[in-house]
């Protein structure tokens, strides 16, 4: 086997090589963001890239149709990327995806570079509806992940931050039924659903006083009526409790729960509550793997940033962390300098694209990569 400084040496060049095409392919999934579920282009267009560069592709992926698996190599050394295309509604790529994509491609494009001389299997993983829809849980549910040595991905962010830890959440989908009256001249006839929501959102305002500091409660109404003369029959909403753990989660979204259901207590309503996917999970770091990626990272110049900083932006969820339960995984994060512009702003979807974006995927894709030379290297070596 060759040196790991070889290695290294050989993936990074296939990775500038393919630079271009990676470029191309984060700017188009930039410009033609889709949501959750309905990523279609997206999919193909990151399938067709790795598959350019000869991965063997396998589309629709244990029956999900925006998911794919990519493989590349076929050693007992199992290394999984995740790869993320979908936006968000209204925000495009705000979050980044576009480059988490590039970055995934690209990674698995280095390492398939080494991977005869290492015994890898490189899979690259497309995965569907991080942002809210629990992709990665659905894969796992049909047998995806198992028995890989390494699952990563690397997330863009305001500044560097080595390692996830992202609080557990669960997503709802909140649904109340009355009934419609003219509001001026049968107001009593009406059972308003809307109204609902207020004393839901009330009781939830004052139940966090009683919450502990790590509990995070948010929503949104999307749809609170039709015309102001007509008593809402129906409303709508979509709610995130989100904890330092799943065990902390439970309680906590118990509490959240009465409070929709005093809403409908209230005012005479027939509430639905019903899960928009399984809940994410609390992060288990891979601490030789995340240890390995810092090395790395910082041989190629980056820097990472102040316990604060990173304190804050780490703690996004991700159904990443449901990986990270079942195998050794690691989610850093690679920043693209836009503090203080931070995820889920417009600003920050701006940030995704130009010269810090590619410099910022370009030296993500490397580092992951290398990290997988690491510990593939270990591996062998029987450290």
């Amino acid at each position: 086997m060759s040196e790991p400084v070889a290695l290294k040496r050989d993936a990074r060049h296939a990775l500038e090589a393919a630079a271009p095409r990676l470029i191309e392919l984060s700017e188009a999934l930039h410009a033609d963001p889709e949501i959750a579920w309905q990523e279609h282009r997206s999919a193909r267009r990151v399938a067709a890239a790795l598959a350019d560069h000869g991965f063997s592709v396998t589309e629709q992926y244990l029956g999900l149709e925006t998911a794919f698996l990519a493989t590349s190599g076929s050693g007992p050394i199992r290394i999984g990327i995740c790869a993320e295309y979908d936006a968000l509604p209204g925000l495009g790529h705000a979050c980044g995806h576009n480059l988490i994509a590039a970055m995934s491609a690209g990674a698995g494009i280095a390492l398939a570079a080494v991977a005869d001389q290492l015994g890898l299997t490189v899979e690259v993983v497309g995965t569907p509806a991080e942002e809210g829809g629990g992709g990665k849980i659905e894969l796992l549910d049909r047998g995806a992940f198992v028995g890989l040595d390494l699952a990563m991905m690397a997330h863009p962010a305001p500044a560097d931050a080595v390692e996830a830890r992202p609080f557990a959440v669960s997503h709802s989908h909140i649904t109340y039924r009355g009934k419609a009256a003219h509001a001026a001249a049968f107001p009593e006839e009406g059972i308003n659903a809307a109204d609902a929501f207020t004393v839901a959102q009330v009781a939830i305002g004052l139940l966090r006083q009683q919450l502990p500091p790590s509990v995070r409660v948010h929503g949104i109404v999307t749809n609170g009526g039709q015309a102001p003369n007509a008593i809402p029959e129906r409303a709508e909403g979509r709610w995130y409790v989100r904890a330092e753990t799943m065990a902390e989660l439970a309680p906590a979204e118990a509490r959240v729960r009465a409070c929709f259901q005093a809403g409908a207590l209230a005012t005479g309503t027939e509430l639905t509550i019903t899960a928009e996917s399984k809940p994410y999970s609390d992060f288990r770091t891979d601490a030789a793997a995340s240890a390995c990626y810092r090395a790395n990272a910082e041989a190629l110049g980056r820097v990472f940033a102040d316990s604060d900083l990173a304190a804050r932006m780490n703690r996004a969820s991700t159904d990443m962390a449901n990986v990270s339960q079942v195998v050794p995984a690691i989610h850093p994060f690679i920043g693209i300098d836009s503090y203080p512009v931070v995820n889920h702003q417009r600003e920050f979807a701006d940030a995704c694209v130009g010269p810090v974006a590619e410099r910022a995927m370009r030296d993500g894709a490397t580092a992951l990569a290398w990290t997988a030379i690491d510990v593939a290297t270990a591996r062998r070596s029987g450290d």
